[in-house]
């Protein structure tokens, strides 16, 4: 029987019951007498299994089935739940997710190598697990070098920044009597011209000397192979070292090998990270609800969007006639096309849980690498937003959180001494503000060391010495999104390599948003992120500046002003107007735009201002003249011209000609 037609359905289903599975085994370890939750797991695995079983998934059955064994087992009293067990369950979630990966790309089940490993557990009730430690070393000496998504992620923005990226083997000399300390020498030389990506083993095994007389280092770098194999071929007692450069096509390569949890980490009974970037988290559904594919909504929208757009041409076509009754059914079309408008959209907002369900199995996993004891909070995941968001937010989150635990955390020791609970809290909030949605993530670790920042800001020659007294907190903490800008002292596999930030201001503003910090020292950190509600529909200020007319988002303006040209200050040879009771810069945006002013204006004592808000910094944008508000349609510029900064797109206006949308966040 040909079952192709509903594979699309099982792996939305298949995807649905593995986040349950995940949720629940973090749950059942908090609370492992919990039989509610052994039951659910067993329902979930159950449910499973058929399905497997009816596409003729028989891996998937098999393991599922295994699965379900061991969970009747506890719930029986015959076992009972440890550490060992949890760990085994994750591990056979992880597994299922690479399966179902697999079926969705190929239509088949992949080939793993630890298929057979895992289910000799189940049997064994996780006895197997023992001797893993005695292999661990073993292990971490053969593997293969594995890149997860999120170091993907890394060396492929650097790589679109123009550095290379390079795979480096070293071999010790086997008469090196210190190879902790040699190790270190060749990091430190690397990181001179540097960023250190992934090490294997782990920073913290080659410290401890758990390794041979190799290791592997992926390094991102602007220095050609010749001159790195130069620099280190200066460091004694190494017997050879090989580099190779690393193309887009190898990372896909290093990204698909096996990832077992033996080949992963050195770190005993750690299951494995794939769930932090694979899991696709999903919502259950309601006895109401049905599946629509995305791409039908994209269709409905560009329909709305269309009809908004002739609504438009049509308005503008009556304001000429002066037709009363025209202007009546006109009215009624807007009503109309606002209400479709709305719906569509409101069909489109998916709960943001959908990604931050998969965030306390990552806080569970990063917990358990760096030592710390962190619990997570996790606010207002009920909060709807655009599905384009839901699918692009993940990776700037992730990142987030690495940061929160392995930089903002201090360890259980350091927080007792600083009268702190032991326990660090990580809190993920979000909520409606206006048209925009905002996700916080904070800690109650340590804080930023803003002074910190600005000496390794001066050091990396991003501001002047002198400058720095004159620049706001803010203003400091901003060099952090710089490419490349790190204070970390040691450099992990999971943070501490400059990249990140840049990688989460990028594809933030990239979403039309913003995102701004809060810290205090010893008190914690605070990340928000503004994001628009929509992508495709907004209601914009149309001004004109010379003989063009361009688009300002609403949800980007704070006030419309007059100003004296007389109220025009200078300081720095910045154009300054008082607002408010402070000082904000003036932008003229003739002269960024590179548009003639008109003879007109140019005359005038007055200025007319449009009062633009980028998170908590205020500028004015001078203006030729105001022509009033409208619902547009977003167009992009497409990738010829989308180095171009400061113009978010296009829409076109109801005499059918062409109006550019100003990117905020670029331009003040």
């Amino acid at each position: 029987m040909d079952n192709t037609q509903y594979l699309d359905i099982f792996i939305e289903e298949s995807r649905e019951h593995l986040q349950q599975l995940n949720q629940n085994i973090l749950e059942l370890e908090k609370d492992q007498n919990n039989m509610e939750i052994v039951n659910e797991m067993f329902r979930a695995a159950h449910t499973l299994k058929g399905m497997s079983g009816t596409m003729g998934f028989n891996t998937v059955m098999e393991l599922t089935h295994s699965m379900e064994n061991a969970l009747d087992e506890i719930r029986n009293g015959k076992a009972q739940v440890t550490t060992d067990i949890i760990d085994l369950l994750f591990k056979g979630v992880d597994l299922l997710e690479a399966l179902i990966e697999d079926i969705e790309e190929t239509g088949e089940e992949g080939q793993r190598d630890n298929i057979e490993e895992i289910l000799n557990q189940f049997k064994g009730g996780g006895a197997a697990l023992k001797s893993k430690q005695a292999s661990e070393q073993k292990s971490n000496e053969t593997s293969e070098l594995i890149l997860d998504q999120y170091q993907q992620s890394i060396l492929k923005t650097g790589m679109d920044q123009g550095l290379n990226s390079y795979w480096i083997k070293v071999e010790l000399q086997e008469t090196c009597v210190l190879k902790s300390a040699r190790a270190y020498l060749i990091f430190q030389t690397l990181e001179k011209f540097g960023e250190i990506i992934k090490t294997n083993p782990s920073t913290e095994d080659i410290e401890e000397e758990k390794f041979d007389y190799s290791f592997d280092v992926v390094f991102l770098s602007s220095w050609n192979k010749q001159k790195l194999q130069q620099e280190l071929e200066k460091i004694s007692e190494i017997e050879s070292i090989e580099i190779k450069q690393l193309s887009e096509q190898t990372l896909e390569n290093l990204s698909k090998q096996d990832t077992s949890p033996e080949q992963k980490t050195s770190k005993p009974d750690t299951p494995t990270n794939d769930v932090k970037k694979k899991a696709e988290a999903r919502t259950r559904r309601s006895a109401g609800s049905i599946r629509v594919d995305i791409e039908k909504l994209d269709s409905l929208m560009n329909l709305v969007s269309e009809l908004i757009i002739v609504k438009n041409r049509i308005e503008r076509m009556a304001s000429y006639q002066n037709d009363t009754d025209m202007m009546d059914s006109l009215e009624y079309l807007t009503r109309i096309t606002t209400e479709l408008h709305d719906a569509v959209t409101q069909v489109r907002m998916v709960p943001i849980e959908m990604v931050f369900n998969r965030f306390p199995r990552v806080v569970r996993d990063l917990a358990r690498e760096t030592g710390k004891k962190v619990e997570l909070n996790i606010v207002g995941a009920e909060t709807e937003v655009d599905r384009t968001i839901v699918d692009e937010i993940g990776d700037p989150l992730i990142h987030l959180l690495r940061n929160a635990v392995d930089h903002g955390l201090e360890t259980p020791e350091d927080r007792i001494k600083a009268n702190k609970s032991e326990t660090g809290k990580v809190d993920l909030i979000s909520y409606h503000d206006g048209n925009n949605v905002v996700i916080e993530i904070g800690d109650d670790g340590r804080g930023i060391d803003i002074e910190k920042i600005g000496r390794k800001a001066v050091e990396k020659g991003l501001v002047e010495e002198n400058e720095l007294n004159s620049l706001d907190d803010k203003e400091i903490i901003n060099f952090m999104f710089h490419p490349g800008f790190s204070t970390a002292q040691e450099i992990s596999n999971i943070s501490g390599r400059g990249v990140g930030l840049d990688v989460v201001k990028t594809k933030v503003e990239s979403l039309g948003g913003v995102i701004e910090v809060d810290t205090k020292k010893g008190a914690g950190t605070r990340f928000i992120i503004r994001l628009p509600l929509t992508l495709s529909i907004i209601q914009a200020l149309l001004v004109k500046v010379g003989q063009e007319i361009y688009a300002i988002p609403l949800s980007s303006i704070q006030e419309i002003i007059d100003i004296s040209a007389n109220d025009i200050q200078y300081v720095a040879q910045q154009e300054l107007i008082p607002y408010r009771g402070k000082l904000i810069p003036l932008i003229h945006l003739h002269q960024v735009l590179e548009v003639e002013e008109n003879n007109e204006i140019q005359k005038e004592s007055h200025i007319t201002a449009v009062i633009v808000k980028k998170g908590d910094k205020l500028s004015a944008l001078s203006i030729g003249g105001l022509e009033g508000q409208q619902e547009i349609v977003i167009k992009s510029l497409g990738k010829y011209l989308s180095d171009i900064k400061i113009i978010a797109g296009a829409t076109i206006l109801g005499d059918g000609s062409v109006a550019l949308i100003l990117d905020i966040n670029h331009l003040v």
